[in-house]
Order: C-alpha cells, then structure tokens, then sequence
C-alpha cells in the first residue's frame, strides 16, 4: 500500500504543540518571532526548543513541514490503481490543499515568507519554497507516476504535470487569500471545486490503455 506521509509520523505530540504554538503566533502577527516568545507560548524551556529543532530557521523549517504534511494524496495501491481509485485520490489531495492554504495559519505563514523574501531578514521564503510546495510536489509525484504506468495518465515530465495539476486546483484562490479577500468556503464548496480540477485534469492527461 502507498500513501503520502501521515501528517503525525515525523514529530512528537508534543513537538506538535510547539509547532502550533509557532503558528499561533504568526496568525496573531508576531512577524519578528523569538525563541522566547515560543518557548513562553509552549510553556517549554528555549533549551528544549535548541534541543530539537537547533536554531531559529530549524524551528522555522519544522513548522513549515508540519503545516505542509497535512496535505496528503490519500492511500493508494500501486498495484490496483484504477481509474476511480486515481479520481479519488487526486480529489482527496485537492481538497485537503485548499482546505489548508485557506486555514488561517498558512496564510500567515505565507504572508510573513513573501514579507522576508529577498530581504535578507531570514531565509523562511527558501525553507517555505523547499519544505511547503516542493514537498508537496514530491509527495504527489509517486501517485502520478503510478497512473501513468497503469496507463491511467500520459505525460513525459511528472514536476510538468503536477504544476498543471497545482494550478488548476489552486487557480486564484491563495493570491487572493494572501491579499486579504475574505473568500471562505464551505467543506461542499471545497470538495466541489477538487471534483471540478480532477476533472479538467484528467481530460487533459488521461491516457489510454
């Protein structure tokens, strides 16, 4: 059975809490974070923090790929994949993303790298780039490339298709989220408009077996 990392496997549940703590702190717009500020929202020691996460960019990284591991492609069996089997697991992986690029805690998250990037203030641009999107990228990439040995999808360069796949999914929503537009939709709207991507998607890349 494949399936993306589970969203609890990499950190502690109380590595968790910390994490949360990180992002709670960015939605309440403490841009310039401290180690302080967290360790004192966690009610943990800053030695605790150095322990596991080193400095401040490591703590950065971990939250990014916390937040980042919640967006999953489901269970799959490269074995069985078949069309529906590949329908839901495109759908389940695009309503997952944009309900979590909705929540407020990456907006915040997104809003502070853009305001650090190219600034020299810190490297978050890089580590959301690496740990977020290019994560997420290589976490559904195995998927695709299953469906496409299963005949199920026909393309030449899988980083190519998921970023039509990403696009499509995503359209305008994070722009104008990050832009302050106080679009909000429902579980239904979501699961909706996963439905309608998967749908253009795999007109434009099913394959024929």
């Amino acid at each position: 059975m494949d399936a993306a990392a589970e969203p609890d496997t990499e950190f502690s549940p109380r590595q968790r809490e910390v994490l949360d703590a990180v992002l709670e702190l960015l939605v309440e717009g403490r841009d310039a974070l401290t180690m302080t500020a967290v360790a004192r929202r966690a009610s943990c020691s800053k030695e605790t923090l150095y322990k596991w996460f080193g400095d401040r960019d490591g703590l950065l990284t971990a939250t990014v790929r916390w937040q980042a591991s919640k967006v999953r492609a489901g269970n799959w069996d490269r074995q069985h994949l078949d069309a529906e089997a590949l329908a839901e697991s495109l759908e389940a992986f695009a309503a997952n993303w944009l309900t979590v690029i909705s929540s407020k805690t990456s907006i915040a998250l997104n809003r502070v790298a853009i305001g650090h990037a190219g600034s020299g203030r810190s490297d978050l641009g890089r580590i959301v780039l690496s740990n977020g999107r290019f994560a997420i990228g290589e976490r559904l990439k195995p998927l695709l490339e299953a469906a496409r040995e299963a005949g199920l999808l026909a393309f030449d360069d899988a980083e190519v298709t998921f970023r039509t796949f990403f696009g499509l999914v995503g359209r305008d929503v994070q722009v104008r989220l990050l832009l302050g537009d106080g679009l909000a939709q429902s579980r239904a709207e979501i699961a909706a408009d996963a439905h309608r991507a998967v749908g253009q998607f795999l007109r434009l890349y099913g394959g024929v077996k």
